[in-house]
Parts: C-alpha cells; structure tokens; sequence
C-alpha cells in the first residue's frame, strides 16, 4: 500500500508516458489509477506473435473478400473481423495483466458475430456455446488477475520470475492462482475439457475458422499460457511451486485426446478442429517442459501450427464454395478436379502429421529432445502416438482425394466452371503452403520461424 501512495503521489491518473518497459525495445504506458496502468510495449515474443498473425490476417483478408463475395452484410463482417486481429495484436503487445486481460475479452466480443454471421439456428446455438464458454473462463481470469493484483501488485511481462519473492510467503495461493489461470487461458486454448466450444463454432464461414484456428482465439490463449509460465511465474518458480508437470499432463491429455476425436469426424471442417485440440497444445507443453529444447519447440510451433492449419481450412472452403464438398466421404478425386488446392492440403497434412523434414517434423523433434534433456521420456511416447494418429486421419483424405475415382457429378458446381475456383481463393492456400515448405527447407535461414524461436529462448528466457 505504501508503494501505491507514493506511486499516486509521482503519477497524477491518466499520465501517459513511452519509455522503455521492463527490457523492451519500446514501450508506452497510460497510468488510469494507483497500480492500475495500460501499457503496450514490444519483445522479441510479441512481435514474434504480431508478425504471424498480420501476415495471416492479410492473407485471410483476401480470401475473405472472395469467398464472401456474394454474402449479405459484408461491411459488418469485415468490420468485426478487422476488430478481432486488433485486439489479437493488442493480446501480443500488452505489457501488464490487466492490458491483456482488456484486449483478451475484446477478443472474445469481437468474435461472436463472426460465428453467428450466417444467422441459421445452428449458428446461433453454436454462438451461445462460444459465448458461455469464453465468457466463463474470462470471468474465471478476471478473478485471478484480481486475487494476484491483490497479492503481489501489479504484474508486469517481461519480468522473468517476479513472483519468486511472492513464492517464498503465497506459495498455496499461487498454486491456486495457476490453476484459475490455465482454466481461464485453456478454454480459448481448447485445453480439454474446455475445448467444447471450438468444433461447434465450424458453423462460422471458412474465413472465419481460418482466423480462429490459426490467427486469433485458440493462438491467443496458449500465447497467454507461454506468458504465464515465463513472464509472469518465470519457469523456475513455476517448477518449484510444482506447477509444470500437472500442466503438461493436462496438453499431453488434450494432445490425444483431439486426435482420437478426430479420427471419427466424417465432416471435414470438425476433423480440422479436432486437430487443433491437438495440435495447438504443443505450444503448451513446450512451455510445461523445463527445458530448452522443449522451449524452442513450443514457441516455433506457434508459427508453424498456424501455417499449417490455415492452409487445410483455406482448402476446405475451396472444396465447399467450389464443389459443395463438406464432408471427407465425398472426396473422392477432388485432387484431379481442384489439383491446386488438393497440393496446398497434401503439403499441409504431411507436415501435421511431421514427415522430415516438413515444419511439424521441426516442433516435435525440438519437443521430443527437449522432453529427454529434463527426464520427462514419457511424452516421447505422447507425440510418437500423436504422429501415428495424424497419420491415421489425414493420409485417408489424401488417398481418396488422389487416387480414389471422382463421381459423376459434385454435391454442387459453382460459377466458376471448369476453373479449379476464385483466384481469390487460390492464392492464399499456395501461399501458406509455400510458407510450411519455407519454414522447413530453409528453417536455418536467418528470417526463419526457428531462427526466431532459438532467438526468444535465449534472449527473452534465458533458455
């Protein structure tokens, strides 16, 4: 309470000022009350995740204008979904608790119209569960920033191991407060059993689930997770509180779990979906290992993923405003009539799956070495059966896709003919496809996804 007063007294309420935060490259800051502040600042880890997700927004942004070509209430879409990769943006640059909490819940409030965009039964039922999911786990992080807040003050990123002081008096509190936190991250996250509001959510338009699953909600729940156990923990205190391994379990649960689920999905945007339950909970266990290598792993994974599974999303909206295609069953041939299309998701589910030296092969092989580097040999057997059960779901569709007979005719032809589709539509799935195979030949280069990720280990963590 002191420290309060005397900051009060320094700082008159609203006082803005930009200067350097906590090891920051830059940084601004606006003061709203005694150790409540905004503040926005730029590391190597927020500018990793800014790059990824305005790189993809743009990409996602032209397939959006294609796709949505003949849709009503367009400038509404377009301008929520506009507001959902700023406050994704805002998520990444926030310096404090209560800066990402604010853009955290924006999140949330800008998506919503976007999964009841069409306006069907379905899509508003799915729009409930999306909102009763979020909303109770913001409500469940809101309370433990408040009960941290209330402990240590205020909790700034970039801050490696600024509650190891507040360890030594609240261990049992911060023990709790980790909890509260993954539950409130975990749901956006897809952590099981929070994941149920990520397949229902399918209903939203092809663009939309590409910004889900690979820009905006499920990335920034476990960039939240990364925060915790490094910016605001710091992983040694975190180890010490015992806090790692219970967290690890739970993303190697949820890492087979996803898998299984998917494996019994016939439509193919829910089998997508599955997958990311999977998939995007590497990033946690690379967080949840003490290790380096497991580090490195978790943080490139983040790119990677996001590349991999927007490129399978962009080729599933090709197949059903192409073709009508919805569901794996009716894949038959689809490669002889859209062979672009089919390329950019055979080069996305290979490297899902991990065949070296494809990006997914890069992320497990960092998180497998990193797991046998701090004695946690079990998840090698996690992401060696969470690769034999990629396999299993995704080599099914490439093989009816390529070497199964098309039908006589397609569930629906649309008006672009005998064209595979919209080049609007094309360009962005070859992109990201190209992005997938860059980030594995060349994942020495210096402007690599791996080369980055090495960086943020060893300069923000210390790893």
């Amino acid at each position: 309470m002191t420290a309060l007063r005397e900051q009060a007294q320094k700082e008159p309420a609203g006082y803005f000022h930009s200067d350097q935060i906590n090891g920051s490259p830059s940084g601004v800051g606006y003061h709203l009350a005694p150790g409540l502040d905004f503040k926005l600042g730029a590391d190597a880890n927020s500018v990793f995740f800014v790059t990824l997700s305005t790189v993809l927004w743009l990409l996602t942004t032209l397939y959006a204008i294609g796709y949505m070509e003949d849709s009503p209430h367009r400038s509404r879409f377009f301008g929520f979904f506009s507001m959902c990769v700023s406050a994704t943006v805002g998520v990444a640059l926030a310096g404090n608790l209560i800066t990402f909490l604010t853009f955290y819940e924006l999140l949330t409030l800008s998506t919503y119209p976007l999964v009841v965009h069409r306006g069907t039964a379905a899509s508003m039922r799915s729009g409930k569960i999306y909102l009763a999911y979020t909303l109770s786990g913001g409500t469940v992080l809101l309370l433990a920033v408040a009960w941290l807040h209330a402990i240590a003050g205020p909790v700034e990123f970039r801050l490696t191991g600024a509650l190891a002081d507040v360890a030594k008096t609240h261990p049992a509190e911060l023990r709790i407060l980790f909890a509260m936190f993954v539950i409130g991250l975990g749901v956006k996250t897809a952590l099981v059993p929070l994941h149920g509001w990520l397949p229902q959510a399918m209903v939203a338009p092809a663009p939309v689930s590409s910004l889900l699953h690979a820009v905006a909600v499920v990335k920034a729940g476990a960039f939240g997770i990364v925060r915790l156990v490094y910016d605001v923990y710091g992983e040694k205190t975190a180890a010490e509180l015992g806090l790692l391994q219970p967290l690890a379990i739970a993303a190697s649960i949820t890492i087979i779990y996803g898998s299984l689920r998917a494996l019994a999905q016939d439509e193919l945007k829910k089998r997508l979906a599955y997958s990311t339950v999977s998939q995007v909970s590497y990033i946690v266990l690379g967080a949840a290992i003490v290790s380096p290598l497991a580090a490195i792993g978790g943080i490139v994974h983040l790119v990677h993923q996001g590349v991999m599974k927007i490129t399978m999303f962009f080729s599933a909206g090709n197949y059903a405003e192409t073709l009508g295609i919805h569901h794996i069953s009716e894949m038959n041939g689809v490669g002889r009539r859209m062979p672009l299309t089919t390329a950019a998701f055979t080069v996305a589910s290979l490297a899902m799956i991990g065949v070296p030296p494809l990006a997914g092969y890069v992320a497990k092989w960092y998180l497998q070495t990193g797991a046998i580097d701090a004695g946690d040999e079990w998840v090698t057997l996690v992401l060696a059966g969470s690769s034999l059960l990629n396999a299993a779901y995704f080599l099914p569709i490439l093989y009816r896709a390529w070497f199964l007979a098309p039908p006589e005719r397609w569930p629906e032809e649309h008006k672009f003919g005998a064209g595979e589709t919209h080049w609007m539509l094309l360009v962005p799935p070859l992109a990201t496809a190209f992005f997938v195979l860059w980030f594995s030949i060349f994942a020495d280069t210096p402007l690599s996804a791996l080369t980055w990720a090495r960086f943020i280990a060893a300069r923000e963590y210390g790893q």
